[in-house]
């Protein structure tokens, strides 16, 4: 996950950013999703912002924090017919685009862009995930 965090905020141009990344039940993720948005349910994956509404400033380190329940994931990758490290892959590029203001529920426009650099950000991270693989064959 470390590594995955590390190549998303490089692409975004978010290099020396600290981001925080709860994997958890859920249980857990109930009690944060009620807590925090009053969804009595749980949930895959929350983000909680640290610079709401404005971009990070240079000076900013912390990005913000993102839970992602792990039997949520384990069940819908599984549903999905992949791995579950491509399901936590998935959750926690949509973690951080959530983080930086990113809304695929507000407006169709805006979900579009936000799928868009969904798919920008998979691409990138499967594509050096391909050339590993090609290296060692």
């Amino acid at each position: 996950m470390r590594q995955t965090a590390t190549k998303i905020c490089a692409a975004l141009g978010l290099v020396d950013r600290d981001l925080s990344i709860l994997l958890t039940t859920d249980a857990d993720i109930h009690e944060l999703n009620r807590a925090f948005r009053g969804k009595d349910r749980p949930t895959d994956v929350l983000s909680f912002s640290q610079w709401e509404g404005e971009p990070p400033q240079a000076d900013q380190a912390l990005l913000g924090d993102i839970a992602i329940s792990l039997e949520t994931a384990s069940r819908q990758a599984r549903t999905r017919g992949h791995s579950l490290e491509h399901e936590l892959q998935h959750l926690l590029v949509h973690g951080v685009l959530h983080l930086l203001g990113h809304d695929h529920v507000k407006a169709p426009k805006a979900a579009r862009r936000m799928r868009k650099e969904e798919r920008r950000l998979h691409g990138l991270l499967n594509e050096k995930r391909n050339a590993r693989t090609r290296r060692k064959r």
